[in-house]
């Protein structure tokens, strides 16, 4: 038993993360490679939605990896081809949206729903502890209490 967890630690300390970037998609020049793959990993694949076009195996994020590399070794920088891409596809191709107006909800939406659920928990408690009745010996201790100020 402790040699399978030993294996299975090895194994996840060796392995590396499977990457869909083919060989004739890498640049030659390393500079430009790096930026391509930093903004890979900003991008979402429209097709698999949860991951990074770095990650994804589907043509349309390859089409979008080629496209990145075309328009880097064309000489843009990184925000031209971030919003080339992101007026061709929208915001919702960035992993991270901009914090804005029209993301205002998404950006918040955690924090609504996390004060709405403890609103609801702390008057659910009250209104369960308002509906149960006192026992007989409560009842006895609470009026001993009170004779006694």
């Amino acid at each position: 038993m402790r040699w399978l967890a030993l294996l299975t630690l090895a194994a996840s300390l060796f392995s590396v993360p499977a990457l869909a970037v083919q060989p004739d998609e890498i640049l030659k020049d390393p500079v430009l490679e790096t930026r391509a793959r930093a903004l890979s990993q900003e991008l979402r694949c429209m097709v698999c939605q949860n991951q990074s076009i770095d990650d994804s195996d589907a043509p349309l994020a390859r089409d979008l990896r080629l496209l990145i590399r075309e328009r880097l070794t064309a000489g843009d920088s990184d925000a031209d081809v971030k919003a080339y891409v992101v007026s061709r596809y929208g915001d919702f191709v960035l992993l991270k949206p901009p914090f804005d107006a029209r993301t205002l909800l998404l950006w918040l939406s955690p924090f609504i729903l996390l004060v709405a659920g403890l609103l609801f928990l702390a008057t659910h408690r009250r209104q369960a502890a308002a509906e149960q009745p006192l026992t007989e010996d409560e009842r006895r201790r609470v009026e001993d209490l009170l004779s006694r100020e």
